[in-house]
């Protein structure tokens, strides 16, 4: 349908064609505005990727560019090694992922070196590089915030909530989706640092994107291939193991596939009843 509506009305510009689909899927906001911002976001996604071919951006005289897809191939070169302490680098910093030469850049990092690749989340996200300031500025790392999964026993379970609760509740919960810090990179006790650095950002930075304030942060860890240290020592909670459905399986159908570990942390000290109350 996407394909279908965009070829159709290729005459219209990006943000129109935005707000087409959001009216025809009825993707809103809890507060009822159509989610063009997101629906634009994913549509570029696409094209970058190859998947789709959009109008070209109106008022700058130019044809839309399409981005490289991101492969596994080094497209940059690797930068030198960063060793040290957290107090040589200064203040970890996240830095929002805006232009299409740090699109390009942060897919072509997560790429080659998260074991989980790069794909497009479906639905509201947003993504980081974790950079430092000192002796010079640099880029030591990738982070990628989404929407939430559908549905994961120990999260439900701890929060508590019912069917409708948990529907009207999960647009205040955001996923850690993908974490990486570059293989080059050697700063012990960095990645706990930028989960703090996160914890005390993405309320703020999600609500101006979204205009929903989230209350609680979840991620999965493979217990397989890691121990989730560092979100333990940023104070992250353990909840229990996933039944291993995947993230956005609706319908039981990959039961016992790959389990993950649930760790969240909550934004609010009454992060719980907050998801109760939608």
């Amino acid at each position: 349908m996407i394909e279908g509506t965009v070829r159709d009305c290729f005459g219209l510009s990006r943000t129109e064609l935005a707000f087409t689909l959001c009216e025809l899927l009825d993707w809103r906001r809890p507060n009822g505005q159509l989610k063009a911002h997101e629906c634009r976001q994913f549509l570029e996604e696409l094209e970058e990727k190859g998947l789709l071919k959009l109008p070209g951006n109106r008022g700058t005289g130019r044809k839309s560019k399409v981005v490289p897809k991101a492969t596994g191939e080094c497209r940059t070169p690797t930068p030198p090694v960063v060793e040290g302490t957290l107090a040589d680098l200064g203040p970890v910093q996240l830095q929002l992922v805006n232009t299409p030469d740090d699109r390009r850049l942060w897919r072509e990092w997560v790429s080659r070196y998260h074991y989980l690749g790069c794909t497009v989340p479906f639905g509201a996200h947003l993504r980081y590089f974790v950079t430092t300031s000192e002796p010079v500025p640099r880029k030591v790392g990738c982070v990628q915030m989404s929407s939430p999964a559908w549905r994961m026993a120990p999260r439900d379970k701890w929060i508590g909530w019912d069917e409708e609760q948990r529907v009207r509740g999960l647009q205040r919960i955001v996923q850690n989706s993908r974490f990486l810090l570059l293989p080059w990179v050697k700063i012990p006790h960095l990645a706990s640092a930028t989960l703090s650095r996160l914890a005390r950002q993405i309320a703020d930075d999600w609500e101006t994107l979204y205009a929903v304030r989230p209350v609680l942060l979840e991620t999965l860890v493979d217990p397989a291939k890691f121990k989730g240290t560092c979100y333990r020592a940023a104070n992250w909670l353990p909840l229990g193991i996933t039944t291993g459905r995947g993230r956005m399986d609706r319908e039981h159908k990959r039961h016992g596939a790959e389990p993950k570990e649930v760790l969240v942390y909550p934004l609010r000290r009454k992060a719980r009843e907050i998801l109760l109350k939608g």
